[in-house]
């Protein structure tokens, strides 16, 4: 099945206490697409400038990503640089240039309209609406957002989110677009918002799905080297729509093994710089990760209480 997803490509600079880069390869559309692109072709729809690097358009074909959606513009490509510290839990942003991503207009080329499974990443939600538009009759659309757009363009996120299947939110976010400090609480009021699944990404502590009648807990892979978060929230929805992409039946067995998935692919992503650690994985390495997640998290039945 065909993945579509819609977002940024940027160059971005790092500061952790492990070390510095500047000007590396990152975006939104950017770790979504690489980490889906291990399990289902995957288009993408994004803006670059002039500047933009040769080298990392070809290393997204290499993968395999259709990158017909990629237009390149006149002017300099969307810039970010963060700042971690030791918690490594929460950037501390020190420079955002939208550049020409400021004007970005997703226009999805004839053929990207038929696709089964959407993924809208972290763009305006009137942008994402208009994602919606041109889609034919996708199986599964899911969204991402922010803080930013959760204070400032709240009236237009809700807009979108009765367009939405499943929406991607960290807690911090499930918090603030609910009003509710519960987290249960956070996502059944999400959920009476319109999309069906809410996924709440924890960072260090998992991630979490929830359904009308269920709930499935995903713990994060327990890592001796983590180096860089960033990417790692779009990282975890490649791996999941991937998976949910080559799925026979989006049902909630093929949900909760996404989550797994997703969480087998933002632990690679943390482990260096950039995509660093995406661009060597194998898919061996992939598969004996989740059999680790399995044991990680398989126990016995307890079997009856006596006395």
């Amino acid at each position: 099945m065909s993945l579509l997803v819609v977002g940024s490509v940027a160059l971005d600079s790092v500061e952790t206490p492990f070390g510095l880069k500047e000007d590396v390869l990152g975006g939104s559309a950017t770790y979504f697409s690489t980490s889906a692109s291990f399990f289902a072709p995957t288009q993408v729809v994004a803006v670059v400038g002039e500047d933009f690097p040769q080298a990392h358009l070809e290393f997204l074909k290499a993968r395999g990503v259709d990158l017909e959606g990629v237009t390149r513009e006149k002017g300099r490509t969307f810039r970010w640089k963060g700042r971690y510290g030791w918690q490594l839990n929460e950037a501390e942003t020190l420079d955002t240039q939208l550049n020409v991503f400021q004007s970005f207009s997703p226009r999805l080329p004839e053929k990207y309209r038929d696709a089964q499974f959407v993924f809208l990443g972290n763009i305006h939600p009137e942008l994402q609406s208009q994602v919606v538009d041109q889609v034919k009759a996708p199986k599964l659309v899911a969204a991402d957002t922010m803080n930013f757009w959760i204070n400032g363009s709240r009236p237009a996120l809700l807009n979108t989110l009765k367009r939405v299947n499943l929406l991607f939110v960290n807690d911090a976010e499930a918090r603030q677009l609910s009003g509710e400090h519960n987290i249960v609480r956070a996502a059944r009021a999400i959920l009476a918002m319109g999309p069906q699944r809410v996924v709440i990404k924890r960072g260090e502590y998992g991630a979490l799905l929830f359904e009308q009648e269920h709930i499935f807990a995903c713990p994060a892979m327990p890592l001796a080297d983590v180096f860089d978060p960033t990417g790692a929230g779009d990282t975890f929805a490649g791996g999941f729509m991937g998976t949910l992409a080559i799925a026979s039946h989006v049902d909630t067995e093929a949900l909760r093994r996404a989550m797994v998935m997703g969480s087998v692919m933002a632990s690679f992503t943390v482990e260096k710089f950039s995509l660093e650690r995406l661009r060597e994985v194998s898919r061996s390495e992939i598969r004996a990760r989740f059999s680790e997640f399995k044991r990680l998290t398989h126990f016995e039945d307890l079997g009856p209480l006596e006395g």
